[in-house]
């Protein structure tokens, strides 16, 4: 089976990631793509983060129906920070049968020489890359990876946890589901 792997905080999901995620699916040999929520991912201010619990239930709420995109805890039983290359590791362990690659954003793949272990992560996996606005994708020799042509959305979870403080409506940012659960939780208050 193959399995795109799309990393990140979702905190919270919107229908940016949703777009992409669906935009692999379609566009490529992909059977699934799992939402690998990180607890503590290594780049990011752990205070700003939602508790992962409730990330990975808002991600769940989104994907209500969808029988190839899921929403995985993998990470929470790992050891802290998330760690790409250990995550792998033990997926590879996990399921051997499987081939992992990764969905990221250009603002990732434009420092991933920076990751831990990354020779072993450029040499091994497949890399799917949409771009970020601001991040230009530059070239990356020895790296296999394909740059999609997926829809660009400047929307971020940090400007939705913004406008939610600032009372402001997420409505159209996230799916109704996700937000009727912001909003009944008082999340990102």
């Amino acid at each position: 089976m193959n399995v795109a792997l799309y990393f990140g905080s979702f905190n919270p999901v919107h229908n940016g990631h949703l777009i992409i995620a669906n935009f692999l699916l379609q566009s490529e040999n992909i059977d699934e793509l799992w939402f690998v929520v990180s607890p503590q991912n290594p780049f990011k201010n752990e205070k700003q983060l939602l508790n992962a619990n409730h990330r990975l239930n808002l991600l769940k709420i989104a994907l209500e129906g969808e029988t190839r995109l899921k929403a995985s805890n993998i990470e929470f039983n790992l050891p802290k920070p998330s760690y790409t290359i250990e995550t792998l590791f033990y997926l590879n362990e996990k399921y051997p049968d499987y081939t992992f690659s990764i969905l990221l954003g250009s603002d990732g793949f434009s420092n991933i020489e920076k990751w831990k272990s990354a020779k072993l992560l450029i040499e091994n996996y497949f890399f799917w890359v949409y771009e970020r606005s601001g991040y230009e994708i530059l070239e990356k020799k020895n790296c296999n990876y394909k740059i999609l042509e997926a829809p660009q959305l400047l929307i971020s979870s940090t400007l939705i946890r913004s406008m939610i403080a600032e009372n402001k409506s997420i409505r159209y940012f996230v799916p109704d589901s996700v937000w009727d659960e912001i909003q009944f939780q008082n999340y990102y208050k």
